[in-house]
């Protein structure tokens, strides 16, 4: 299993909408492609501004299928529901080596 980090910066009052509107544009596109096995949401309690999406994917191969297009089609769709664009301030993939005690 990979698991990909995305690290956002968003006001506290604005999360909200930016979670919902990621579910639906973003997790629904995702959840279209071959490999893609689910995604949470995590806030930071020692930073009311963070956001990140942990998205898990069965391999790199799977993650790295997305045509380029489609990921910039998804983003445009996403900046204009939203009415801003939020870059992303971190971002890492990581390999799951093994899952203990579950």
């Amino acid at each position: 299993m990979v698991i990909e980090l995305l690290k956002f910066k968003v006001a506290p009052d604005l999360q909200e909408n930016f979670i919902h509107k990621d579910a639906e544009i973003w997790t629904t596109a995702l959840a279209e492609y071959l490999g893609f096995l689910g995604k949470e949401v995590w806030l930071n309690p020692n930073d009311a501004s963070e956001v990140i999406f942990i998205i898990r994917w069965e391999s790199f191969e799977h993650l790295d299928a997305i045509p380029q297009q489609e990921l910039e089609a998804i983003e445009a769709k996403f900046v204009q529901a939203l009415g801003k664009f939020y870059p992303i301030v971190e971002s890492a993939e990581y390999e799951v080596l093994k899952v203990l005690g579950g």
